[in-house]
């Protein structure tokens, strides 16, 4: 069964220019930070089934529901995401039920 919420390589390829880098710190670097193509299948993923960010399940392999929601605040916030949603609605804009107008809601929704 295809899972929409998944990026294809050839998208994933497209998309992953658009994401700021972020440097990991080296003193005190913390935990490992999830990877960004974890992170937008996670978002993905709840903004197809509609499920609130808090309900992820992390037996997906895409991190908690708050990290992939702080992802795409992070994303909003440098002004990617916008590219980004442009990238997914042109390459998976056809068959895709995503609804992406409830992008903005979800990121305003409580974690």
């Amino acid at each position: 069964m295809e899972k929409p919420w998944e990026i294809p390589d050839d998208v994933w390829a497209e998309v992953v220019p658009l994401l700021p880098h972020v440097v990991r710190a080296r003193r005190n670097p913390g935990r490992r930070r999830l990877d960004d193509r974890k992170a937008l299948s996670g978002v993905l993923f709840v903004l197809y089934t509609g499920l609130p960010w808090e309900l992820l399940p992390r037996e997906l392999g895409y991190g908690s529901g708050v990290t992939c929601w702080r992802r795409l605040r992070e994303w909003q916030g440098a002004d990617t995401w916008p590219l980004v949603r442009h990238v997914l609605t042109t390459r998976l804009a056809t068959g895709r039920a995503v609804d992406w107008d409830r992008t903005n809601a979800a990121l305003h929704r409580a974690a």
